[in-house]
């Protein structure tokens, strides 16, 4: 009798383990990618037009667990002086920021591991990354973004600020 109520105990506990699975029409099992969810505000085209020119940052969903993005300065006449592609994945449940930049680290992609996230925030660092070495997206009460790349530069403390406004 007790193997019965032990056998009967297991099937309950596997079903129940089981039926907090998500799945999909295929049968295979949706993930929940938490970290990435609270970073759906990034998501769209965000601007930051000044009398230099326009700096561009756009935002979409890869997939369930990846968000890609590019970000571009274009020049008021006309030349590009900056750019760059963006992932931002989700893999065993840290949040990576994943910058190429052209020209740059031989065109080698740079991760930055997600070190604070709130509903409004997220911060991301990699410390051995000449610069920056922190990149930090703040979702303002009007709907813009603040845009902070900070670290060492040359031996000194640097700071940017990009305030962009989304299209």
């Amino acid at each position: 009798m007790s193997h019965l109520k032990l056998n009967i105990s297991i099937i309950v506990l596997l079903f129940c383990l089981s039926s907090c699975n998500k799945y999909d029409s295929n049968g295979k099992i949706i993930k929940d990618y938490e970290e990435l969810n609270k970073a759906n505000w990034l998501l769209g085209e965000w601007e930051k037009k000044d009398s230099i020119g326009v700096l561009q940052e756009n935002w979409k969903t890869l997939n369930d667990s990846t968000f890609s993005g590019n970000s571009f300065f274009i020049l008021e006449k006309g030349d590009t002086v900056h750019s760059e592609t963006i992932e931002l994945m989700e893999d065993k449940e840290h949040l990576i920021y994943i910058a190429t930049v052209k020209g740059e680290n031989n065109g080698l992609p740079i991760p930055f591991l997600m070190i604070e996230s709130t509903d409004s925030i997220l911060v991301f660092e990699n410390k051995k990354h000449d610069y920056p070495q922190k990149i930090k997206y703040q979702l303002n009460k009007d709907n813009s973004i603040m845009a902070i790349i900070s670290g060492k530069q040359k031996g000194k403390e640097s700071v940017e600020k990009y305030l962009m406004k989304k299209k």
